[in-house]
């Protein structure tokens, strides 16, 4: 139900609290810490200088001199709050990639060393996140301000942790990154078509890690029997990398739109949402759970409610179109450059003599066949237009 002016503004932000969203940023982590207390300072060095350590193939070494530093809250009063303990996902997620990957496909590992497995299996137990960098990771909590007194824009902004890529992965996840802000008042008209959102104090945060404890690395041919967490688990477990289908505002817009994918495309996105920070996964669940705006729509008889409605539909399906041509230019193409050793000038950490993901030529960084996935979310978007 539509409240009066008192519910249209005063408890939105209290709302909105519960599921770890903002006003200002939506659901990026909000002016996200840049440093980790003292005892973990040696994983903040090592995750500053990823860069170099991969390129330079030292990364593994230097990890396996770390001594096992636990991160659980009830162990030590060191780490404490939920901005810390993102940092340190966050810092845990980077290593754990340039590790496994610092030797390209044919030189990936079988077991993540205990030092490192344990606190980055400690830290996702707390935040309800699997324990492999995730979109969360990549961008939701990895972004800073150069200066912190002007606004968010690309010229003022600078990731906290990086891998080899340059100017050109900079420049990737910062613009990821305005795209999560610009969809603010969208999410916050989501809020509105289900004001009775509530977040259960039930609710386990754990439940996301315990449900996917048997898979890692997921559909990677490079891994294809997963990872062993030494210290977590004997047996190799496997998840989905990193994707933009882990973001919280297309699932929203989906929902909120009432837009009905393919089943084999939606039991991807459906198993992307586990990669949510629990909070935002239950964002999307309520709208989902709420009155069809699509319905009530088409329930008014009113033209010109029919007529925005489409415009939405037709903004959301441009947008995937765009995404399309994005993917196409600097992911399927750029690996194939790659592959046939053309070095990204915007590089400063210079060539690797790592080769390419070829995986990453056919599929997405999620493990979705790539181009068929996003032509087929394109089109049934269109689909959910309201016809005249």
């Amino acid at each position: 139900m539509e409240g009066g002016e008192g519910t249209e503004e005063t408890p939105l932000p209290l709302v909105l609290t519960r599921f770890q969203l903002s006003e200002e940023y939506g659901f990026l982590l909000p002016d996200p810490l840049t440093e980790l207390p003292e005892p973990y300072g040696p994983w903040m060095e090592i995750a500053h200088d990823l860069p170099q350590l991969i390129a330079s193939h030292q990364l593994r070494s230097q990890v396996h001199q770390v001594p096992v530093l636990s991160f659980l809250i009830q162990d030590t009063q060191h780490l404490r709050g939920r901005e810390e303990l993102h940092l340190a996902h966050l810092v845990l997620s980077f290593i754990t990639m340039g590790y496994l990957w610092q030797e390209g496909e044919e030189g990936t590992v079988k077991v993540l060393p205990q030092n490192l497995a344990v606190p980055f299996w400690e830290v996702s137990q707390a935040l309800g996140l699997p324990p492999i960098l995730s979109h969360t990771d990549f961008v939701l909590a990895n972004w800073r301000r150069k200066n912190p007194n002007r606004p968010l824009e690309i010229e003022n902004l600078d990731t906290i942790i990086s891998l080899p890529g340059g100017e050109s992965l900079r420049g990737f996840i910062l613009v990821t990154l305005l795209v999560e802000k610009a969809a603010v008042p969208g999410i916050k008209v989501g809020y509105r078509r289900a004001p009775s959102l509530q977040l259960e104090g039930s609710s386990c945060p754990h439940i996301a890690v315990h449900a996917l404890a048997h898979r890692i690395w997921k559909d990677n041919p490079a891994m294809p029997d997963g990872l062993i967490y030494e210290g977590v688990s004997d047996e190799p477990m496997a998840y989905s990398g990193g994707s933009a289908a882990q973001s919280t505002i297309l699932h929203a817009f989906d929902e909120l739109l009432g837009i009905r994918h393919s089943e084999e495309s939606t039991a991807f996105l459906h198993r992307m949402r586990d990669y949510m920070p629990p909070p935002h996964r239950a964002f999307v669940e309520e709208i989902h759970r709420a009155p069809s705006l699509k319905q009530h729509v088409l329930s008014s008889g009113d033209a010109r409610l029919c007529t925005a409605f489409n415009r939405c539909i037709s903004a959301l399906a441009e947008f995937r179109s765009y995404h399309i041509t994005i993917v196409t230019k600097y992911i399927t193409v750029a690996a194939a450059k790659a592959k046939a050793g053309q070095a990204d000038p915007g590089d400063r950490a210079g060539p690797s003599a790592v080769k390419p993901p070829s995986a990453l030529e056919a599929k997405g960084t999620g493990g979705s066949h790539i181009f068929s996935f996003l032509k087929s979310v394109r089109d049934t978007t269109r689909e959910g237009m309201i016809s005249a």
